[in-house]
């Protein structure tokens, strides 16, 4: 087990040139509020007429809501309301050529009208007219900049066009709006992997021969757990950068992920000499040191590096494990638990009970010992009841049918 940096390597499988985008579909649970368009505009005899028709549409009865608001538009044909919700019902049979007739009309009567030029972009957009659908969807986010779908929609459609760049601003706007919305999230992630390949490739094509090219192809075998192509990959970025801040930091992270701890630590050691005050250096230095059993050593620089940064919060892990080596069972204790109460990363967690159950064994607390026991087998046997579903649901995907041995125990103390 290794600390582990959280950082998002680029995506080198997304296509080049995304020109059309067929995924996204029209945003059904808004038409509740825009069917509730007031109705004081029409003349009497079509109230009862609107208000059938609103009903045929929250219900799903397409045809005869456009039958309904097709009637209000010949009887009061000033009404924008009847308009818009006749070019909702456009849009939700497919017509899209009629229901940016309809929406057009709309906006004609009531330019402000809210909704009116989302829906219009959005029927644009579906009849691949994207220049037409980002106008309508820039006036929306104008009239309306609270407006999360229109922002998404607008970033939508400039991935359509091709600029990624004016996307990713679209969509960030969007999940700063609504930041738990599944599309949403999708497509900003996509339209940042798009600039992010972008960049590096006017990287590539800006200086063929730079470290940083080397850089990016090993953070990229690193995340696809070729460590050895990674290794070579950073070795050739250091080769032709020995001075670069980072680079001996990350490549100590490799050897360490292949138990190769001696050459981790010289790389750490390269990295402090190059950047004393590196945190990431200087926390992982500690870290290995207090795994290889040089608590001594390793205690002093994690302790920095949570001085640096009491945000890293897997760090008390390593502190616990350098106190419980130097004998300090007290101060082992107390920061287990503090382990415990912060990481998020439930094999840490895991890890965390086992040990603070050992240092209860030799405080002779026997109670707290199998309590501390009774939570670390809990938490294993979860996570390898999570894993056996995991490879059931994939094997089941596959078509598979025979369900394989559970994973025999393994030692606790051992990663």
């Amino acid at each position: 087990m290794y600390p582990r940096r959280k950082a998002v390597t680029p995506n080198h499988s997304v296509p080049p040139g995304l020109s059309l985008m067929k995924f996204a579909t029209l945003w059904i649970a808004t038409l509740s509020f825009f069917v509730n368009v007031t109705m004081a505009q029409t003349e009497a005899g079509s109230n009862e007429t609107f208000r059938q028709a609103t009903a045929a549409l929250r219900e799903g009865r397409l045809d005869e809501a456009a039958s309904g608001f097709e009637a209000v538009t010949r009887a009061t044909p000033t009404f924008a309301g009847a308009y818009l919700n006749l070019g909702l019902v456009r849009e939700e049979q497919g017509k899209f050529d009629e229901a940016v007739t309809s929406l057009k009309k709309a906006l004609v009567l009531n330019p402000r009208l809210p909704g009116a030029n989302l829906f219009l972009g959005i029927a644009h957009y579906r009849l691949n007219q994207y220049e037409p659908a980002a106008a309508a969807l820039r006036l929306e986010t104008k009239q309306n900049p609270s407006d999360a779908k229109a922002w998404m929609w607008l970033g939508v459609t400039q991935l359509a066009m091709e600029q990624p760049e004016d996307a990713t601003v679209s969509l960030d706007k969007a999940a700063k709006l609504a930041p738990n919305d599944v599309d949403t999230l999708y497509h900003r992630g996509h339209a940042h992997l798009l600039v992010s390949k972008l960049s590096y490739e006017r990287m590539l094509h800006a200086d063929p021969n730079s470290w940083r090219i080397h850089q990016v192809l090993a953070q990229a075998d690193s995340e696809a757990a070729r460590d050895v192509d990674a290794i070579a990959e950073y070795q050739a970025a250091i080769k032709a950068a020995p001075q670069q801040p980072g680079l001996h930091e990350e490549l100590g992270t490799e050897f360490w992920k292949m138990g190769k701890m001696e050459e981790a630590e010289a790389e750490y050691q390269r990295e402090l000499a190059i950047d004393p005050h590196s945190l990431l250096a200087t926390y992982k230095l500690g870290s290995l040191q207090v795994m290889t059993a040089k608590a001594a050593e390793g205690k002093p620089l994690i302790e920095s590096a949570l001085r640096q940064d009491p945000k890293l919060k897997e760090a008390y892990y390593y502190l616990g494990r350098a106190e419980m080596q130097l004998g300090n069972d007290n101060a082992a204790v107390d920061a287990f638990k503090k382990a415990i109460s912060v990481v998020s990363d439930p094999d840490i967690i895991e890890q965390a009970w086992y040990q603070l159950a050992m240092v209860y064994r030799r405080m002779h607390r026997t109670e707290d010992l199998q309590n501390a026991l009774a939570t670390f087998q809990k938490l294993k046997d979860e996570a390898a009841e999570h894993r056996q579903l995991s490879l059931e649901k994939r094997r089941a995907a596959q078509g598979q049918e025979t369900t394989p041995p559970a994973d025999p125990p393994k030692d606790p103390n051992h990663r």
